[in-house]
C-alpha cells in the first residue's frame, strides 16, 4: 500500500496504465445520493474499473488493503459537472480563431479584427465569432463596409455570439456571389441596406449558409487540435460530461479518432445535426455507449427558430422593437412532426431548439400530439425554452418534457429580452421555477461557445438571477429562481438523466463512474460572489485525473 497526498499522486496515476483500487479520504464531499438528496461524505473508494465502490462518512471504517491511499487534504469534492447543452467543436474551434466576445463597441471590435489579420497574414480567410451589436450599443447590425475598413484584402466571416447570424466583408460576399438579386432562403434573412436590396453584410439563421458554403472547412488535424483544446477548457472548469448539440459527421469522426487513440476524456452525449446525419452515424437505432461510457449518439437536434438577439426567435406576437416581425420559423409544423415520428420510430431522442413563444408552443404541441403513439421512456427535450407563453407551461409536466436551459443566458439577455418583448410580455421568460413546478426535469448547461462553459457562474445565476456584478439588485424576476440544491442537481444528475446517462455517471453513487472535482469552496455555502470565483483544483474522470491546476 502506498500513501501519498492527492496532488502528488495525480501525476503518477496519469502515467500508470494499469487500473488500481484507490481510497481518497479526508475530503469535504458533497454528492447526490441514491434517493436524490444531497449527502455529505468524507471518503470515496474507487475500484480498479474506475467506478465508485463505496462512500464513507466520518465514522465509517475504511479498508486499508488498497493500492493507493490518497489524502484529499480537506478539499471539497463534488460530482463532475455535466453541461446539458453546448457545442463541443464550436468551443474548440473558437480557441483557434478570432474571439470578439470581450469587445464592448464596434470600434473596439474592428481594432481587434485588424490586429488579428495582421498577426495571421497567411490565413486565406479571417474567421471568428462572438460579436454582439446589443452589447456594443449599436442599435443596428454592423455592415460589410465597416468590416472592410478593418480588413479588405481577404474574406472575413464572423458569427454573432448566439450563432444565429453572421457578418461578412465585401470579399466574403463576392466569394459567395452575393448580390442584390440574392433572395432570402426559407428560414433565413439577408439584411439589406436601408431603402435598398443591397446586402448589408449580415445574414440571419438559414441565410448564413449562403456564405458558409464557400468558407474553407477545417482539416482533420485542425479538428483534432480544436477538440483537444475544447476538452482542456472544459476540464479546467470542472466539466466532465456534455451534451453536444448539433454533431456533424465530421465532428463524430473527430470524437471517434480521439477515442481510438486514447485521447477522449470528456463524456459526450451526442445529438446529430439532422435526421439524415443521425442515421448516417448510428443506423437504425442509437449507438451503444463507446469507450467506457465516453461517447454515445442519442438522437437529433432540431432548430425550430432562431435567437432573440437577431430577432429570429419565433414569437406569437410581433417584436416590441420591430413591429410586423414575428421572427423566423425554421421548419413547418408538418416537417417538425414528420421528423419527430421518424426519430421516435428508431427510438432516437429528439432535442428541439425553441426560443420564442410560438416556437415553444409548436414544440410542446407536437410532442403532445404524438406522445401517446410512442409510449415508453422517450425523454423529449426542448432546448433553451427561453420565452414560453404561461398558458403552454403545463405541457412540460404533462409529458415529462425536459427543459434544457442555460442560466447565464438570463443574466446576459435580460435587457435585450425586455427590449424585444416589452415589459408586459415577460411572464414565462427563463421560467425555471414555473417549469420545474409542473414536475418537468430541468437540465442546465451553457450553450458554449455562446456563453462561457463555467458551471459555477451558472450555479450562481440559477439561485440569484443576478449577473457577475450582482445586478439587478434582488434578481431579475426572482420568483423564477431555483434553490442551490436544485441547481446542483440540474448540473449533475438531472443533466445525466436528460442524456440517458443516469446510472452511469452524475451522482457519485456506488456503481457509477468516479467522475469528480476537487474545488476550493463549497457551492452550497459560498456567497454568489464567492461561488463565481470557484477554483477547480483537480478534475477526475473514471477514477483518473484529467486536469490539475497549476
Amino acid at each position: 500500500m502506498i500513501r501519498r497526498t492527492l496532488l502528488a499522486c495525480a501525476a503518477a496515476l496519469l502515467a500508470t496504465p494499469a487500473a488500481a483500487d484507490q481510497l481518497i479520504e479526508n475530503v469535504d464531499g458533497v454528492r447526490i445520493d441514491e434517493d436524490g438528496r444531497i449527502d455529505r461524505f468524507t471518503a470515496l473508494l474507487i475500484d480498479d474499473g474506475g467506478r465508485v465502490q463505496a462512500v464513507y462518512d466520518r465514522d465509517d471504517e475504511r479498508p486499508r488493503d488498497v493500492d493507493y491511499l490518497l489524502d484529499g487534504e480537506g478539499q471539497v469534492m463534488l460530482p463532475g459537472m455535466i453541461d446539458a447543452h453546448l457545442h463541443v467543436m464550436g468551443l474548440g474551434l473558437a480557441q483557434l480563431t478570432l474571439d470578439l466576445s470581450d469587445t464592448n463597441s464596434l470600434d473596439e471590435a474592428l481594432a481587434k479584427i485588424r490586429q488579428f489579420a495582421a498577426d495571421n497574414p497567411a490565413r486565406p480567410w479571417i474567421l471568428g465569432r462572438g460579436w454582439n451589436q446589443e452589447k456594443w450599443g449599436l442599435g443596428r447590425f454592423p455592415t460589410a463596409a465597416e468590416l472592410d475598413s478593418a480588413v479588405s484584402d481577404r474574406p472575413v466571416w464572423l458569427q454573432r455570439v448566439d450563432g444565429h447570424a453572421a457578418w461578412g466583408n465585401t470579399r466574403a460576399l463576392e466569394a459567395a456571389q452575393i448580390t442584390e438579386a440574392t433572395r432570402d432562403p426559407a428560414g433565413g434573412r439577408v439584411e439589406r441596406l436601408p431603402g435598398s436590396r443591397v446586402p448589408s453584410g449580415v445574414f440571419v439563421d438559414a441565410a448564413e449558409e449562403l456564405v458558409q458554403r464557400v468558407v474553407p472547412a477545417p482539416r482533420p488535424a485542425e479538428r483534432d487540435l480544436a477538440f483537444q483544446r475544447a476538452q482542456e477548457v472544459l476540464h479546467s472548469m470542472g466539466v466532465t460530461a456534455a451534451a453536444d448539440m448539433g454533431t456533424t459527421i465530421e465532428d463524430w469522426q473527430t470524437f471517434r479518432r480521439a477515442g481510438d487513440s486514447g485521447r477522449l476524456t470528456l463524456r459526450i452525449m451526442s445529438y446529430a445535426t439532422s435526421a439524415d446525419t443521425m442515421e448516417l452515424i448510428a443506423g437504425a437505432r442509437p449507438t451503444p455507449w463507446l469507450y467506457d461510457d465516453k461517447l454515445k449518439l442519442n438522437g437529433v437536434k432540431l432548430y425550430l427558430d432562431g435567437a432573440l438577439g437577431s430577432r429570429g426567435a419565433w414569437l406569437k406576437q410581433p417584436y416590441a422593437d420591430d413591429p410586423g416581425n414575428t421572427g423566423l420559423p425554421l421548419m413547418s409544423q408538418a416537417q417538425l412532426r414528420n421528423i419527430l415520428v421518424r426519430a421516435s420510430n428508431g427510438e432516437f431522442q429528439v432535442a428541439v431548439h425553441a426560443i420564442g413563444t410560438a416556437a415553444n408552443a409548436d414544440a410542446l404541441s407536437a410532442v403532445h400530439e404524438i406522445a401517446d403513439s410512442f409510449p415508453g421512456d422517450r425523454r423529449w427535450r426542448i432546448e433553451h425554452a427561453q420565452i414560453v407563453d404561461p398558458a403552454d407551461i403545463p405541457l412540460f409536466g404533462e409529458h415529462g418534457i425536459i427543459a434544457s436551459m442555460q442560466p447565464v443566458h438570463q443574466t446576459s439577455d435580460r435587457t435585450m429580452a425586455e427590449a424585444r418583448l416589452g415589459p408586459d410580455r415577460l411572464d414565462g421568460a427563463y421560467a425555471w421555477r414555473s417549469i420545474a413546478a409542473t414536475g418537468a426535469p430541468l437540465a442546465f448547461g451553457s450553450d458554449a461557445p455562446v456563453e462561457s462553459p463555467d458551471p459555477f457562474a451558472g450555479l450562481a445565476a440559477a439561485f440569484t438571477r443576478t449577473d457577475a456584478a450582482g445586478q439587478p439588485f434582488g434578481g431579475w424576476r426572482p420568483e423564477e429562481t431555483v434553490n442551490r440544491e436544485e441547481a446542483l442537481a440540474a448540473y449533475t444528475k438531472d443533466a445525466a438523466y436528460a442524456g440517458f446517462a443516469d446510472g452511469r455517471f452524475g451522482r457519485l453513487v456506488v456503481g457509477e463512474r468516479a467522475d469528480f472535482l476537487l474545488v476550493d469552496r463549497d457551492p452550497l455555502l459560498a456567497t454568489p460572489e464567492e461561488l463565481r470565483k470557484t477554483r477547480v483544483l483537480q478534475t477526475w474522470i473514471g477514477g483518473r485525473p484529467v486536469y490539475r491546476a497549476e
